[in-house]
C-alpha cells in the first residue's frame, strides 16, 4: 500500500502540470461565418477536435479493452516470469490510458464549448470521474488471501468493464460529433472502429474458449489423433487373433 501512493501522487502531479502546459484559447471556439451564414470551423479547431478525438480513441477506443484482455490472459496463469509480464502489461496500458483521457479531457476544458447539451460531453464527464477512480482503485489493491480483495475485485471489475464499455460508446458518439461540427465525412473512421471493436469483441469470446477447444483437439490435435491411433491398434489386435485362430 504503502509503496503505491508515491507512484499514484506521481501520476496525479504528472496529468496536473502537463494540462497546465497546454495554452489556454482566447475564445470558447475558433468559427468562421460564410456568406449564406452556415458557421464552419476554424483550421485550428478543426486540429484541435481531430487531437482530442485521437487521444479519447487510443485511450478508451483502444488501451482500455486491450488491457481487460491482457489481464484476462493472466487468469489462468498460477505463478511464474509469465504473470509478472501480463500484470505489468495490463498495468503500463492503463496508466497510459489515464494519461491520454486527461490530456483529452484538459483539451476539452480549455479549446471547446462545454456545454453539455449532448450525450458525447455528458458521457465523457461521468467517464473521466469512473477513469480516475478505477485507477486510484487499482493502486489500492489488497494482497491475495485478504478479506478486502474480494470486494476490490468486484469494484475494480465492474468500474473496469463501465470504463470499456462507455468509452467506445463515447468513441462512437465524438465521431458524431466530429461530423456535425466539421461537416467532415465520417465513414472510414467508423467502418475502421467497427471492425477494431469487432476484433476486440472477437478475442473476448475467444479468451473463454480457448482452453476448452485445446481440450477438444480443435487447436492442436493431439486427442484425436491418440483416439484413432487406439482404436487402429485395438482392430489390428482383433484381426491378428482372428488370423491365428483360423
Amino acid at each position: 500500500m504503502q509503496k503505491r501512493m508515491p507512484v499514484l501522487q506521481k501520476l496525479f502531479s504528472f496529468t496536473i502540470y502537463a494540462s497546465f502546459l497546454l495554452p489556454v484559447s482566447s475564445s470558447p471556439e475558433n468559427v468562421e461565418t460564410t456568406g449564406n451564414h452556415t458557421i464552419v470551423p476554424s483550421s485550428k479547431l478543426v486540429f484541435e477536435i481531430t487531437v482530442h478525438g485521437i487521444l479519447l480513441w487510443i485511450s478508451m477506443g483502444f488501451l482500455t479493452p486491450v488491457g481487460i484482455l491482457i489481464i484476462r490472459m493472466s487468469h489462468r496463469e498460477e505463478c511464474g516470469k509469465r504473470l509478472k509480464i501480463l500484470f505489468y502489461l495490463h498495468s503500463i496500458s492503463q496508466m497510459l490510458s489515464v494519461l491520454l483521457a486527461t490530456a483529452g479531457a484538459a483539451m476539452s476544458i480549455k479549446y471547446f464549448n462545454n456545454a453539455f447539451n449532448n450525450h458525447h460531453q455528458r458521457i465523457g464527464v461521468a467517464l473521466y470521474g469512473i477513469v480516475w477512480l478505477q485507477a486510484f482503485i487499482g493502486l489500492l489493491r489488497p494482497h491475495r488471501g485478504s478479506k478486502a480483495r474480494s470486494i476490490w475485485f468486484f469494484l475494480h471489475w465492474i468500474l473496469g468493464t463501465t470504463a470499456s464499455l462507455l468509452g467506445i460508446i463515447n468513441v462512437y458518439t465524438g465521431l458524431q460529433a466530429y461530423h456535425q461540427k466539421t461537416y467532415k465525412s465520417i465513414r472510414l473512421w467508423t467502418t475502421f472502429f467497427i471492425i477494431e471493436v469487432s476484433l476486440i469483441v472477437f478475442f473476448y469470446l475467444l479468451q473463454d474458449k480457448w482452453v476448452y477447444m485445446q481440450k477438444q483437439g480443435v487447436i492442436l490435435g493431439s486427442e484425436p489423433e491418440s483416439l484413432t491411433h487406439q482404436v487402429t491398434s485395438t482392430q489390428d489386435k482383433q484381426k491378428e487373433s482372428t488370423t491365428e485362430s483360423c
